[in-house]
C-alpha cells in the first residue's frame, strides 16, 4: 500500500512538474501570477506560493490531504489553494485544475468581457464561449464563489480583474484547454481590432453549438 502511495505520489508530482515547466517557458505564468494542480487518490499536489514555475523540483509540490490540509512539499503552498480544493468538490470528473493570467484572457478578465464570436467554428464548436465569475478577492474564498454559477457548463472561466480557470480530466488536460483558450481570445481580438467579424449563419452557428451541447 505505501508503494502504491509513492508511485501515486510521484506520478501527481511529475505531471505538476511538467505542466509548470510548459506554461513558464510560454510565458502564461510566473513567480507570483498562476498555479498548477492535480487530483490523484483524494490527494492533491499543487504548486507552491512565490517560487518561478520552471525552476521548481520535487520536493517543492505541496501536498494535500481529503479535508485539505497541508501534508508534504518543502515550500508552502499557493494562497490559491483553497480555490484548487473547492473546485475539484464542485464535479467528479475534475483531476486537474490550472489558474494563471495569460495575456489575452486576462486583459478580458479586467474588462470583465466574455469571450464570444459567432464567426469562429472552432471557439463555438469546442466551447461556446469563455464566462465571466464576479469578482472576488484573490486568495479568498469569494474568488471562486461564482464559479459554480459556471463550471457545469464549461471548463474554462474568466475570473473578473484576476486570470482564468481552466479544468481537465487531467491537469495536462486543464493545461491544454487554456493554452487553446489564450490562442482563441487572441484572434478573436485581433479580428475585432481589424474590422467586424462576418457571423456565419444561424443554422452553422446551430451545428457548432451542437457539437458539445453547449448552445446558449
Amino acid at each position: 500500500m505505501e508503494k502504491d502511495y509513492i508511485k501515486e505520489a510521484r506520478e501527481g508530482i511529475a505531471e505538476v512538474l511538467k505542466v509548470a515547466r510548459r506554461l513558464d517557458e510560454k510565458n502564461l505564468v510566473n513567480a507570483f501570477e498562476g498555479n498548477i494542480s492535480c487530483k490523484v487518490d483524494g490527494k492533491i499536489y499543487i504548486t507552491p506560493t512565490g517560487k518561478n514555475k520552471g525552476l521548481l523540483t520535487e520536493d517543492m509540490v505541496a501536498v494535500i490531504d481529503e479535508k485539505g490540509n497541508w501534508i508534504g512539499g518543502s515550500c508552502k503552498p499557493t494562497s490559491e489553494l483553497p480555490m484548487h480544493y473547492n473546485t475539484y468538490l464542485m464535479r467528479d470528473d475534475i483531476g486537474g485544475v490550472v489558474h494563471a493570467h495569460p495575456p489575452y484572457l486576462t486583459a478580458h478578465a479586467l474588462c470583465n468581457l466574455p469571450v464570444e464570436c459567432r464567426a469562429y467554428p472552432e471557439l463555438m464548436g469546442n466551447f461556446n464561449r469563455f464566462e465571466v465569475a464576479a469578482y472576488g478577492r484573490p486568495g479568498t474564498d469569494d474568488i471562486y464563489k461564482d464559479v459554480r454559477r459556471i463550471i457545469e457548463r464549461s471548463d474554462i472561466i474568466i475570473l473578473a480583474n484576476h486570470g482564468v480557470l481552466c479544468v481537465g480530466k487531467t491537469v495536462t488536460e486543464a493545461m491544454n484547454k487554456l493554452e487553446a483558450a489564450e490562442a482563441i481570445t487572441r484572434i478573436v481580438d485581433m479580428a475585432n481590432r481589424l474590422g467586424k467579424p462576418v457571423d456565419l449563419p444561424e443554422s452553422e452557428c446551430d451545428f457548432f453549438f451542437s457539437l458539445n451541447n453547449r448552445k446558449p
